[in-house]
């Protein structure tokens, strides 16, 4: 059988796979995200193992073009008029929730005896969420309210805080293991992060510009996704973060564009079948073998991660005027998490050897957090009341309206 035959077979495959999760979470309580990591441990090695060899150097690319999507739409969640009446509660709870986790999964493991440089990096990850999973559960439940668009800033902003707080915890891990030498990695962690916002603030003012006069009253698939290949191929060259200035880009279009909807709707178009592929292969990437020989830190970073999700939301909300209500279910609706966490956890482990344990840890966390997360999440949404049921399929057919 020739290469492309195999590869379009393969591609059948993985959308149908995506058409079956869709339908299970139309109609369980189990989210489609769920589903398709399901479906990748099932068909991957840890499972039957059907899929090509060829198919592993599809992973890269798919996972890039996928979260520097999400990245620009959740740019779209930082338009200042929006952001306005809720915004000392998304500040408040965003950087509760990153240093309450931090603190909560750090000492805990050190206090279990994990090894101090291991503890710090596992809660320098651990702020870390999936705000790939964590938009697709709105959008497919159709949620609408005060609650969804808070979580979908936190979202936003979670990752930008977990960036910062990881080279911090990067840095200590270092000083620990070396008896100095962090401050480097300290400073190239705060460099990062701020070319990251430059390079997403340069290439957002031009799209700006663009946006809505290339093709007018129309929203267009080939500019955004152009502009949002540019930006994150550019961060991936100078060794930024292409999530991070592909969420900048979105939200300076989002504040400065005359017609700032139309990239974001043309690209949610396009969306699911990229988050079928991406999500797919995050299942296919887990390793059995990893699970068993590490089994007891995975139960203790599971438990500190839940448990300091709660109280880290529950103090920021209380401290933003929110209800407790509101704080505990925004913890358990922030449980996803992904692969921005393996990409940090594969950082430290080529720094360091001592550091591939704690790749084998987030990748079996990333699987209950990315099967369980889900769910919580949608069940949260439901608790506070966001997604209305009897709407739900009607507008599933609607489209974007300018």
């Amino acid at each position: 059988m020739s290469v492309s035959a195999l590869t379009l077979m393969t591609l059948g495959f993985l959308f149908i796979l995506g058409l079956v999760a869709d339908i299970i979470g139309r109609n369980t309580p189990i989210p489609r995200v769920s589903a398709l990591l399901v479906f990748g441990i099932i068909i991957g090695p840890s499972g039957f193992d059907l899929l090509p060899v060829a198919i592993e150097h599809w992973m890269p690319v798919v996972s890039d073009i996928a979260l520097a999507s999400i990245g620009f739409l959740l740019g779209n969640s930082f338009n200042i008029s929006r952001i306005h009446s809720s915004g000392k509660a998304v500040l408040s709870i965003s950087i509760f929730v990153a240093l309450a986790t931090t603190a909560v999964v750090s000492s805990g493991l050190w206090l279990a005896g994990v090894s101090l440089p291991v503890a710090l990096i596992c809660g320098g990850i651990a702020p870390a969420t999936d705000p790939a999973s964590t938009v697709d559960v709105i959008s497919e439940s159709k949620s609408e309210g005060e609650f969804s668009e808070t979580l979908l800033k936190i979202t936003a902003i979670d990752d930008a805080w977990g960036l910062i707080i990881f080279s911090l915890m990067f840095a200590a891990a270092q000083i620990e293991m070396l008896d100095g030498g962090g401050l480097h990695t300290l400073l190239d962690g705060f460099s990062e992060v701020l070319v990251s916002v430059l390079l997403g603030v340069v290439l957002g003012v031009p799209m700006s510009f663009l946006t809505g006069r290339i093709l007018p009253g129309e929203p267009s698939l080939v500019e955004g996704l152009g502009m949002v290949f540019i930006c994150s191929g550019c961060a991936l060259w100078i060794g930024a973060s292409y999530l991070l200035s592909a969420m900048v880009m979105g939200a300076v279009v989002a504040n400065l564009a005359r017609h700032h909807e139309r990239p974001f709707c043309a690209i949610e178009g396009v969306e699911w079948p990229l988050l079928v592929i991406f999500f797919i292969f995050a299942g296919v990437c887990v390793r059995r073998e990893f699970f068993w020989s590490n089994i007891l830190l995975i139960v203790f970073y599971i438990l500190l991660r839940v448990a300091s999700r709660f109280v880290g939301t529950y103090g920021g909300a209380l401290i933003a005027g929110k209800t407790g209500r509101f704080g505990g279910w925004m913890g358990m609706a922030l449980m996803p998490q992904a692969g921005i966490a393996l990409g940090m956890a594969l950082t430290a482990a080529n720094r360091f050897e001592e550091f591939q344990a704690v790749v084998s840890v987030i990748a079996a966390t990333t699987v209950f957090f990315e099967i369980a997360g889900p769910i919580c999440t949608r069940f949260a949404l439901k608790m506070m009341g966001d997604i209305n049921t009897g709407e739900r399929h009607k507008k599933d057919d609607e489209g974007c309206s300018f």
